[in-house]
């Protein structure tokens, strides 16, 4: 159901109650603006499936409408749906200049670089879209370039604060974010503020970034061999903090990993990293160079199977090995979910008899966060004064906590709405309900396939994962729909046939009695009513005496 004419709509296909998948949406009478389009990664219980992108069937309904992407900043969980999203609606890319390369280098992954509009803008930028005019603030966060917008509607001024915090001693000074230009902002007015919440239940304030390159440093100079750091390889301040340690410590740095050599890649031609001649080399190199010589930045901080720092920790990157004596770093918190992952490579390393440092959060001193813990959330709240609050990127507590936060710094209970995707905020005279809901949900990628598995394949999947399968094979003659031979039943995944020669027996022996029953009945031409038959009465007997559900595929071959 689309907006009524002269009503201003916000909402989220993704971003709401999860961390991951960002999509916002502002519609006004003919005009929809797309605020990022993320991927998430998915956890173990979605087998086989790669990402996880916003489900856009509400767009694709009114695609005429839908003007542009303005993209906030260049994480993953903003914009990984972008190629995905563009191949269903091909409107123009607005972002800054270090996005737009990190958006360039998916497009070209996906043959789709050519017919996409990317324009660069920047805090100063100012663009028109009919009715909703956008202008931009810069806010500080653990990437480069990153923005808050703000829509000037007939209704009034929305912002989206994109991810923050507030850092006053960046590692880059171009990173500053404008509390000036944020406080105008508020002493105009702002009828509705979308905020991120990541860290509302986190008190305090978030460290400074600048507190890490004292620890990185030091790290390095002690280490008597290599030092393997592994971060979020769009983490440029961090990187640059690596590549200063190098410099100090007069150590060749060479990058691990595809993500990492691509972004540090595009940092470096576009300004946003100062590398000195000569330092970087390939990993060809690195055991050509005493150990006390050479640092590696690596892909694998949270645990990833295939990056490489997970490949290291088990002996398995060619070329590569961790040595005694080698110091490896992890300069990033675990994301939920990934604690298991990153506490088995640690295990690893240690096993290799390196000096492991790491830890969530600040703890380790390697990591700062680059979400706003509560002073920093209610200082912007402070900021921009509005009226309405919608809580967003965060899971339920999170924007619980934030809404209470909100509430702390003026915001009047009831003008805060806690929302789950596809919930949609109406303002109307500059009023604003929650009264309906669109489409919204999760569209799974699984290798070339986009929207093609859903929830019955992962049933599938998550059946064959548990109980295994059966396969019988079944030879009838096309005349009565006799058995021209005894079944052939092989188990996969469920039980070891040689090791089960008699409960194999007795299932080909129910599955006999099957097909003769239903021969009795002049259905033996009927292959779905043989199959059914056959699924009921083996899975009957094999639950009773396996407490299993293995899922049992009969095949038919007529002769």
């Amino acid at each position: 159901m689309s907006a009524k004419e002269g009503v201003l709509s916000i909402f989220a296909l993704g971003g709401l109650n999860e961390i991951g998948k960002n999509m916002y949406a502002i519609e006004y009478a003919n005009e929809i603006i797309i605020i990022d389009c993320g991927n998430k990664f998915p956890d173990e219980s979605l087998l086989g499936i790669d990402l996880i992108i916003p489900d856009i069937t509400y767009l694709l309904e009114n695609k005429e409408k839908v003007k542009a992407l303005i993209v906030t900043h260049g994480h993953e969980d903003h914009i990984g749906g972008i190629p995905f999203f563009l191949k269903k609606i091909n409107v123009p890319v607005y972002a800054t200049r270090f996005t737009l390369g990190l958006v360039e280098l998916k497009l070209k992954e996906h043959k789709i670089l050519r017919e996409t509009e990317l324009i660069e803008i920047d805090a100063n930028a100012n663009i028109s879209f009919g009715n909703i005019h956008v202008n931009f603030f810069r806010v500080n966060h653990s990437i480069p370039d990153c923005l808050g917008i703000v829509f000037k509607t007939p209704e009034g001024n929305i912002v989206h604060t994109g991810d923050f915090k507030f850092d006053l001693t960046p590692a880059n000074n171009e990173d500053r974010s404008d509390i000036h230009k944020m406080s105008d902002i508020g002493k105009e007015g702002v009828l509705l503020l979308l905020s991120e919440s990541t860290n509302a239940e986190r008190a305090g304030s978030t460290p400074s970034e600048q507190i890490v390159g004292k620890h990185v440093e030091e790290a390095f100079r002690r280490s008597e061999g290599k030092v393997i750091l592994s971060t979020f390889a769009s983490n440029i301040s961090r990187v640059q903090q690596v590549v200063d340690a190098c410099e100090k410590t007069y150590r060749k740095l060479a990058l691990l990993g595809r993500s990492m050599v691509n972004v540090v890649e595009v940092a470096m031609e576009r300004g946003y990293l100062r590398v000195p001649d000569g330092m970087l080399i390939e990993k060809e190199h690195i055991n050509e160079l005493p150990p006390e010589k050479v640092a590696i930045l690596c892909t694998g901080s949270q645990g990833e199977p295939l990056a490489a720092l997970s490949r290291l920790s088990t002996g398995n990157f060619r070329g590569v090995e961790v040595l005694p004596d080698d110091t490896v770093i992890f300069a990033a918190g675990p994301i939920p979910g990934n604690e298991k992952s990153v506490t088995r490579i640690v295990d690893n390393l240690f096993t290799l008899g390196a000096n492991v440092i790491y830890g969530s959060g600040s703890s380790s001193g390697m990591h700062v966060s680059g979400h706003g813990y509560q002073e920093d959330l209610k200082l912007m709240l402070t900021l921009m004064k509005p009226t309405y609050f919608i809580p967003i990127h965060g899971e339920y507590r999170m924007l619980h906590h934030h809404r209470l936060l909100a509430e702390s710094v003026g915001v009047k209970p009831g003008n805060t709405f806690i929302m789950n995707n596809g919930d949609v905020v109406d303002i109307e005279h500059s009023i604003a309900r929650q009264t309906r809901k669109i489409h919204a949900g999760n569209t799974y990628v699984d290798g070339v396939g986009v929207g093609d598995v859903g929830e019955i394949v992962l049933r599938d999947r998550k059946q064959l994962s548990e109980d295994g399968m059966l396969v019988t094979v079944l030879t009838l003659s096309k005349s009565e729909g006799k058995l021209v031979s005894p079944p052939d039943t092989i188990s996969r995944g469920f039980v070891f046939n040689k090791d089960s020669g008699d409960l194999i027996k007795e299932v080909n022996r129910l599955i006999t009695k099957a097909v003769n029953e239903i021969q009795k009945t002049n259905k033996h031409n009927q292959w779905s009513a043989i199959k059914q038959n056959i699924k009921k009465s083996v899975g009957q007997y094999l639950f009773t005496h396996t407490k299993r559900k293995p899922m049992i595929l009969p095949i038919i071959i007529e002769v």
